[in-house]
């Protein structure tokens, strides 16, 4: 089961696995909890966003879209689904399609309050990351990340590694552990 740190009103978790050698990948699940007791995201809903440590790409994302691709000219065959230094991801609207689907996600960037209905204070996706190392030496951590939605908005505090998340395999046989796990809050600002 995984520890949550609470530490202010929202909390932003990302786990990633050790993806693929040969493709120098690795993927991210992103999960948005919403802690406060009053405060919805309401429409327009969250915008998470955050400065690669490196140049990593979004290859493909599952449960959200990056608002612009950038220049991703240097892919021939294969053209990611993001070359932004810094993107800016967004939730998928209601309705979206099966397979661009993932877990608690696609209802547009809405996430209720956690006091008011826990069961809809959870927003996440999942992303597969280019050129982003393939261990937990390789792998970097995102800077300057930053949480907008309506009203007064957010300021990110600095991430901090804790535990893995352990899978079972579907067989139930196996655990195989994320390559790396971190978490960071957002304190909310009041804008007089």
């Amino acid at each position: 089961m995984a520890k949550f740190i609470i530490l202010y009103n929202t909390l932003l978790k990302l786990s990633c696995d050790d993806g693929s050698a040969a493709k120098k990948t690795s993927q991210a699940i992103v999960t948005l909890f919403n802690f406060q007791t009053f405060r919805h995201f309401m429409k327009p809903g969250w915008t998470i966003g955050w400065t690669w440590a490196k140049k990593e790409i979004i290859w493909s994302i599952n449960g959200a879209q990056a608002v612009e691709q950038g220049d991703c000219s240097k892919f021939k065959a294969n053209i990611p689904h993001s070359c932004k230094r810094s993107p800016a991801v967004v939730d998928l609207l209601p309705g979206a399609p099966f397979n661009q689907q993932f877990g608690n996600c696609c209802k547009g960037g809405v996430v209720a309050a956690w006091g008011k209905d826990p069961s809809a204070a959870v927003s996440q996706f999942q992303i597969t990351v280019g050129l982003s190392g393939t261990s937990n030496k390789t792998v970097k951590l995102p800077k300057s990340f930053t949480l907008l939605g309506p009203g007064p908005g957010y300021t990110c505090g600095p991430p901090k590694m804790v535990p893995s998340t352990k899978f079972l395999t579907p067989d139930g046989l196996r655990r195989t552990q994320a390559l790396c796990k971190f978490s960071f809050s957002h304190y909310s600002i009041a804008v007089f």
